[in-house]
């Protein structure tokens, strides 16, 4: 433990922002690290709990208690050393995860949390600055071939744990980069690429080969532009293969006017942003410049869709979501140590949106031309978890541009149904976490990780999940694993 009175004696510190009136004028993130000695004294605030509930209700049970206690000592090599032991990725969590580890820090029972990813954030950033984040290849090839489906964090995390332990491991995608929602349904200014790439790189040199804009499944499912190579060609080719596709099936609104130009599903708008930046020229591209903009949903990709619309010059920004507003405090003393229930305002909220809640929309409305004009929504009361139309309460509001952003369904039944796998009530792979045969589906030889198994979630869990995978897979080929679960 660093400081036994650190808690008592030092106030959280919040990593510095650019103003939004900045911000919102480009695609960089915004957000500063914190500097060596202000990361010390937040280290210095960790309790060393007995119990310590950040490391259990983190997903991939990163050993926060250890790595802040470094921090405080300022043994950053050492720090960066025992976050990768559980976390191959903390670039990617330490700027995307909603840190669940804080909510369960006992410390945010009656003050505010110790701010374990802002520290997370200072040490991969670190390392990276000082040069200790480098290839790893195995030390002897096992001479087993492994094929990865998908290169987001489940794909990324399980490719890299089975590279390190010497098979030869092969990632297919169907886009044309490498990282999947990672990539193309994160903005920018979350989430810079180059975090991305040069992963790939470090990959690269340990021996894994990355195939982009290729599609493993049936032709007429595949992508334009894409190579299709077939489940049974790569069954023959490779000793195991990984399902760790993102969740692409988004949840629909099929309600009057759906049909209508102008009402587009929020990952086609996030995608087509995300490629312009990185340079590409997207015809016909989904812009919320000068429109009204109406953006359905209430969770990250909804506010995702507003600081978009807002870097792209929208008139007005409006968000709704179906559920009643969240109180702005929780009551600690009864949801501490899970997730709780409360209001939470974005970094793309503050650069300008007006929300409202318990809105349900009743239809878009044409403008003669086949094009949305408006939305007519409707007011609703929730009494025991259960919704109803509030009497007269039916309103319209201008909509140039609809952008549905309520979650997704279920992993790509395209490459599930190419590979024959049996799936759960929800459509993802159906397989077990559990027993000696954990990650593995029906199908012989095929596993699956991330959202494929579990269906949409956190990018944190998507990176246990395919480290999991990865133990499991290796202990198909081997009989045995040395990889962490």
């Amino acid at each position: 433990m660093g400081k036994i009175t650190g808690f008592l004696e030092y106030p959280r510190v919040l990593e510095t922002s650019e103003p939004p009136s900045q911000r919102k004028q480009h695609w960089h993130e915004f957000t500063a690290q914190l500097t060596d000695a202000e990361a010390k004294i937040q280290g210095a605030r960790c309790m060393d709990c007995g119990t310590p509930y950040c490391h259990k209700h983190c997903p991939v049970n990163n050993i926060i208690p250890d790595w802040n206690d470094l921090v405080y000592r300022q043994d950053w090599k050492r720090a960066i050393d025992v976050l990768h032991s559980t976390n191959n990725f903390p670039e990617f969590t330490g700027r995307i995860c909603p840190a669940p580890c804080e909510a369960a820090c006992t410390l945010n029972i009656n003050d505010d949390a110790v701010g374990i990813k802002s520290i997370e954030h200072k040490i991969i950033d670190k390392a990276w600055e000082e040069g200790w984040v480098v290839p790893q290849p195995p030390a002897r090839l096992t001479g087993w071939k492994v094929a990865v489906v998908g290169s987001g964090p489940a794909g990324l995390a399980a490719t890299q744990q089975l590279a390190r332990v010497g098979h030869a491991v092969t990632v297919f995608e169907k886009n044309d980069r490498i990282g999947g929602l990672l990539r193309y349904g994160i903005p920018d200014f979350k989430l810079e690429k180059g975090h991305i790439d040069r992963r790939v790189d470090q990959m690269t040199a340990e021996g894994v080969q990355f195939r982009t804009s290729v599609f493993i499944g049936a032709l007429a499912d595949a992508p334009v532009g894409s190579a299709v190579i077939t489940p049974t060609q790569l069954q023959q080719e490779f000793d195991a293969v990984v399902l760790a596709g993102g969740a692409e099936a988004p949840r629909d609104l099929p309600v009057p006017g759906r049909a209508l130009k102008g009402v587009h599903f929020a990952m086609e708008f996030l995608a087509q942003q995300n490629r312009v930046v990185a340079g590409d020229i997207v015809t016909g591209q989904i812009v919320a410049s000068d429109r009204q903009v109406v953006v359905i949903g209430g969770g990250d990709t909804g506010s995702d869709c507003v600081g978009t619309s807002t870097r792209q010059g929208a008139a007005a920004v409006t968000q709704f979501e179906l559920l009643p507003q969240p109180p702005k405090q929780e009551n600690k003393l009864l949801t501490w140590p899970y997730w709780p229930l409360r209001l939470r305002t974005s970094s793309s909220h503050e650069e300008g949106c007006q929300r409202d809640w318990a809105v349900a929309t009743k239809r878009f409305n044409d403008d003669g031309k086949g094009n949305v004009r408006s939305l007519s929504g409707v007011r609703l009361q929730w009494q025991n978890g259960k919704m109803s139309e509030l009497p007269d309460s039916e309103f319209e509001i201008q909509a140039d541009l609809v952008l549905l952003a309520m979650g997704f369904v279920s992993a790509s039944q395209a490459v599930l149904d190419a590979f024959g796998v049996d799936k759960d009530a929800r459509g993802n792979a159906s397989a077990t976490t559990d027993g000696q045969a954990s990650y593995r589906t029906s199908t012989d030889k095929v596993f699956a990780a991330g959202d494929m198994r579990r269906g949409q979630s956190l990018v944190v869990w998507a990176i246990r999940e395919g480290r999991q995978c990865a133990r499991a897979v290796d202990e198909f080929l081997m009989g045995a694993s040395t990889l962490p679960r």
